[in-house]
């Protein structure tokens, strides 16, 4: 559940849209001091809410423009995560994900191109202890993307 009020939903969302908005501008916008941004900014940094600030690169640009999702299953007793820890370690998986159902963990990854893939594949992922087998499914294209969470308030803000 949620921990904050509106007015907080409010400065997430903004800082959601641009991580670099000054506290001034958001300070206009949602009708406060930039103090009183700035400590509710403290706040929802120290409950864990606000995890971080980041720029948003093109993977592209950085040469990096293949996406992929990589179905891994592994031999571990259930319960135990050291794949998926090492599954983590390799700089190019982006998130990994416990998931239900035939397979263990569902990882995204971003590599150059298909030759690439498959090295990560042989190499690194596929000589991970642990691993069994894996099933890779290339993204041909992406509608969306985004790091953006909806936050409830301003959706209940917007229907009113």
């Amino acid at each position: 559940m949620a921990t904050f009020d509106a007015v907080d939903a409010r400065i997430l969302d903004a800082l959601q849209r641009n991580g670099r908005v000054t506290q001034v501008e958001i300070a206009r916008e949602v009708g406060l001091a930039p103090s009183a941004v700035l400590e509710r900014m403290r706040k929802l940094e120290s409950k864990g809410i606000i995890r971080g600030y980041a720029a948003i690169l093109s993977p592209k640009a950085t040469g990096l423009g293949m996406l992929a999702f990589i179905a891994v299953r592994t031999a571990e007793v259930a319960g135990e995560d050291k794949v998926g820890r090492d599954l983590a370690k390799v700089p190019e998986v982006l998130e990994v994900h416990h998931v239900a159902g035939d397979d263990c963990f569902l990882v995204k990854i971003r590599a150059r191109d298909a030759e690439h893939l498959g090295e990560l594949l042989k190499s690194r992922i596929g000589r991970i202890s642990g691993v069994r087998s894996t099933r890779t499914t290339i993204v041909l294209g992406s509608l969306k993307e985004t790091l953006r969470l909806p936050l409830p308030d301003l959706a209940e803000e917007a229907a009113s």
